[in-house]
């Protein structure tokens, strides 16, 4: 199966479990694969035998906006089930981080990281 890659969309959202993450917010990081058939679409050079990645950065943004989920874990699930719904996608992975996750003395980022398939949808 073929895959595309979309990496670095960035968006502030209000998902997390402590107060001030849903009324103050932070930023969010998403990477995608999608898998799917890109062999129609190198043949036809149409874009319509492919699938508009443009799509997917719009759901994953207008997700993040507008979901209000105490886990992240939740936000994820929901990014992965949206985007599997779309036309074309066969399996989607997700990656999702949070660059400042308010724990003291803590600097890194969180991510989770997690695969669909249409076999799979929860």
């Amino acid at each position: 199966m073929d895959s595309i890659q979309v990496t670095g969309i960035r968006c502030y959202g209000y998902t997390g479990y402590l107060p001030e993450e849903q009324v103050l917010g932070q930023w969010f990081e998403v990477d995608l694969t999608l898998w799917l058939d890109l062999a129609p679409a190198a043949k036809s050079d149409d874009i319509t035998d492919t699938f508009d990645y443009r799509e997917a950065i719009f759901l994953v943004k207008d997700m993040i906006k507008n979901s209000k989920f105490a886990l992240v874990e939740k936000l994820v699930d929901a990014i992965a089930n949206k985007i599997l719904s779309l036309d074309k996608i066969h399996q989607v992975q997700v990656k999702l981080s949070k660059p400042g996750a308010p724990i003291p003395d803590f600097g890194g980022r969180i991510t989770l990281d997690i695969t669909r398939s249409l076999d799979n949808v929860s």
